[in-house]
């Protein structure tokens, strides 16, 4: 079965750090684009970070760049989002996904893991 287990999530400080987890099972991270995409409360999914499978080149988007840092482990088949200096504005469902390109609506994705929450407090 093709599945994404996100984990890590939690509940942090303004200017605190978490490490979200994703793994991959009934297939392998080196054949697929991966990336991570969030969703907080009243908003649209937005793109986080990926790492492209062209070229294996990460990309973050502006608003986590310089604080964010998206890894992938192939021998584990784990990919991995650091978050560092987090902010209120961060809080939302963060999700693992992988497919064939990224854009900040996610279309390009075909696995999707269940999300994890990610709170920071004020």
């Amino acid at each position: 079965e093709v599945q994404l287990q996100a984990s890590g999530g939690g509940l942090v400080q303004t200017g605190g750090s978490l490490r979200l987890s994703c793994a991959a099972s009934g297939f392998s991270f080196e054949d697929y684009t991966v990336a991570w995409f969030r969703q907080a409360p009243g908003k649209e999914r937005e793109g986080v970070s990926c790492i492209s499978r062209f070229d294996g080149t990460s990309y973050h988007e502006d608003s986590v760049k310089g604080r964010f840092i998206i890894s992938i482990n192939n021998a584990k088949n784990t990919m991995y989002l650091q978050m560092s200096s987090l902010k209120p504005e961060d809080t939302a469902v963060y999700y693992c996904a992988a497919g064939d390109f990224y854009n900040n609506y996610g279309s390009g994705m075909v696995v999707w893991g269940k999300g994890t929450q990610v709170t920071v407090s004020s």
